[in-house]
């Protein structure tokens, strides 16, 4: 396994694997079996493969990502269509049905990746290695090739085998901050030209794919599920991974290809494992949560209607659209794999969220086990074999996959509440803002706004429901167990979630008003904060910037400079009480936190610039920059040398947080 920590949080993950029936090591044979393998790239070509090294092909990933899956490229042609070609790890090759590391995989059925360690479905020598495509390596490849008309209609779609060469592995973050011209051209780019028209054209295909997925009523999510962030075998935080163009791209490029896979095996008879999301049967709540916005959905299940709605959240109040996301993809429920026998018009439901009736799961083969059975499908379609599987074994397989799924998610749950309880264990008795994530007779779930936690609420749950914002109290953080309670209080619970409701609706009302003036008179002044209600009594928010001078009862101007309408926070600014200097010093910081993007966990050495009773600021030479110590600050003076770990870099807010090197908890869990 690929692990990054030291012994006792990777002996913490792995405990949590077997208690949730993985197996965690490989066993002797399947090394064995490995270690005899050769580079298949350096035996002749094939004769059902062809050579296309001369493509140029690059990969977009996760910074930390070692195993690459996929690879895509682009061309124009000469009817205005644009071919895709994304080109996909050749593992059925190398791993034999009924071999040893099979049979791990088929137990398995997927890696599971904890933040802590990493606990592949093959062995480093295939998922790194060997099948990996990665960058300036030779490579054998299923290749998944198709037209992408004006229209975003998919048409020409083929597979076939490949020789390829990925000349650059791209990250989500350079790539998608560059599309969006907010960010330099990565690096790698730069390193290869011809690189920079190529991605471009790609994104212009994804385009097109996302906005016919839009009107066929795909819906459009954002994750906000958090992961631990290790560095030198110390968790420094939880990061969310935000959406971005970039990520946009490959997920666009990953259902196509899973689309036009299941189209083929389609057209040849071939009963296949399928990825289906029913209709959700909580689809009145996702009804309610949608009239607190202000909108309409139909009573019954409509993906388009559904669809719609998002998109318009999205638009409406971007930064904020993640957490309405989680709310409804907790309502919508989990995916499943089964066989589709049938073929034609009598096939069964398909794809609720991906609006499509035919998806599988085929761009994964060296993480995902029925991506693997997928392409072994493929290889017996091609090369006019023998099916390898018989419909039992397929159901079982699926059944197995869907199982072991959500096995994956809950480890993956559990070191991230492990972590969490380690940033929090200093922490009981403080208040978070939070949203219900989960309500069901087992018990009632939350996450935190900030840090990114998710725990049970012990006491005071009863009416809440997926999607309320809330104040929780701390009462339980366990780093051994991974347990996070929460305590609701009951007194004013239906007064507070009428009032929170409220505001969820006049923050919406409010969000075409941002950067408009309003008459309003300060309602509290306290250590938690300012808060103004506007004189026409339409809504009451908090100051968030020069709020200092401000005392109950003044009456004054202030700036509406956010609006949150899924938890209902409404921010001002009392501009009067801006001092300049701020703005400028707000200004560089934006430029910097851009600049250090992809520096996050790095250690910097750095002194203690200045220090109030809310936050204590840090100044590092080196880099010309300061930033706010968010993490063991306490009994620093200014003047103090410390080592600084980079939490955060927000180029839209100006945020640049840091963690005192010593103050992080070292492998204990």
């Amino acid at each position: 396994m690929q692990t990054t920590t030291r012994p006792s949080l990777f002996s913490a993950a792995e405990a949590a694997m077997r208690q949730n029936g993985f197996e965690p090591e490989f066993s002797p044979a399947v090394m064995r079996e490995v270690g005899s393998l050769d580079d298949p790239s350096n035996d002749p070509l094939p004769v059902d493969a062809r050579d296309l090294r001369s493509l140029p092909w690059s990969s977009i990933d996760n910074r930390e990502s070692r195993d690459l899956d996929q690879i895509e490229v682009a061309e124009r042609q000469a009817d205005g269509t644009i071919r895709v070609r994304i080109g996909i790890a050749d593992v059925e090759t190398l791993v034999a049905l009924g071999s040893a590391a099979d049979e791990h995989a088929a137990a398995n059925t997927t890696s599971v990746y904890t933040g802590v360690a990493v606990f592949p479905m093959l062995p480093e020598r295939l998922s790194t290695d060997l099948t990996s495509l990665n960058e300036g390596e030779d490579r054998l490849a299923m290749v998944i090739e198709f037209d992408v008309a004006a229209d975003g209609a998919i048409v020409n779609a083929s597979v076939h085998r490949a020789l390829v060469h990925n000349r650059a592995k791209l990250t989500y973050d350079a790539v998608g901050s560059w599309l969006e011209n907010v960010g330099p051209e990565p690096r790698a780019i730069a390193r290869w030209p011809e690189l920079r028209d190529q991605v471009r054209l790609q994104d212009e295909a994804a385009q097109r794919l996302r906005r016919a997925r839009s009107e066929a009523g795909a819906l459009n999510f954002e994750s906000v599920e958090a992961s631990p962030v290790v560095v030198d075998g110390k968790v420094v935080d939880l990061a969310v991974a935000r959406r971005n163009r970039a990520r946009d791209l490959i997920e666009d490029f990953m259902v196509a290809a899973n689309r036009s896979v299941a189209t083929f095996l389609l057209e040849h008879n071939i009963p296949a494992i399928r990825r289906v999301v029913r209709e959700p049967k909580r689809w009145d709540r996702i009804v309610a949560l949608a009239a607190e916005l202000g909108d309409r959905l139909p009573d019954k299940p409509d993906n388009k209607a559904l669809s719609e709605f998002l998109s318009q959240r999205r638009a409406a109040d971007p930064e904020h659209f993640a957490d309405l996301s989680l709310s409804v993809v907790k309502l919508l429920g989990p995916g499943e794999y089964v066989l589709e026998r049938r073929m034609g018009d009598r096939r069964s439901a398909g794809h609720f969220g991906l609006a499509v009736a035919d998806y599988v799961h085929s761009t994964a083969p060296n993480r995902r086990f029925a991506d693997l059975v997928t392409q072994r499908l493929l290889r017996a379609v091609m090369s006019g074999g023998a099916h390898p599987y018989s419909d039992g074994e397929l159901v079982a397989i699926a059944k197995r996959c869907t199982e072991r799924g959500e096995a994956a998610r809950k480890v993956e749950r559990t070191m991230r509440k492990i972590a969490g309880a380690s940033m929090l264990a200093d922490r009981i008795g403080e208040s978070f803002a939070a949203v219900v994530t989960a309500a069901s007779p087992k018990g009632v779930y939350a996450r935190v706004l900030s840090p990114p936690v998710e725990g049970r609420v012990v006491r005071g749950g009863a009416g809440l429901d997926v999607g309320d914002t809330v104040r929780l109290t701390l009462v339980t953080a366990d780093p051994v167990k991974g347990y996070i309670d929460f305590a609701h209080a009951t007194e004013g619970a239906s007064r507070k979630l009428e009032r929170s409701r409220r505001k969820k609706a006049a923050a919406d009302r409010l969000h075409p008003h941002i950067g408009e003036t309003f008459d309003a008179q300060v309602t509290g002044v306290s250590d938690s904060g300012t808060w103004v209600r506007l004189l026409d009594g339409s809504a009451e928010g908090r100051v968030v910037r020069g709020y200092k001078s401000l005392a109950v009862g003044m009456k004054v101007p202030v700036r509406l400079i956010n609006t949150d309408s899924v938890h209902g926070f409404i921010d001002f600014e009392y501009t009067q009480g801006i001092d300049p200097v701020k703005e400028v010093r707000l200004k560089r910081k934006r430029t910097a936190a851009l600049a250090l993007r992809d520096r996050v966990g790095e250690i910097f050495s750095a002194t203690v610039s200045g220090t109030t009773p809310k936050a204590t600021w840090i100044n590092v030479p080196s880099e010309g920059i300061e930033g706010r110590l968010v993490r063991g600050r306490k009994g620093l003076s200014v003047g103090d040398p410390v080592n600084a770990i980079l939490l955060t870099a927000d180029p839209v807010r100006g945020f640049i947080d840091f963690a005192r090197e010593d103050a992080i908890a070292v492998g204990e869990p």
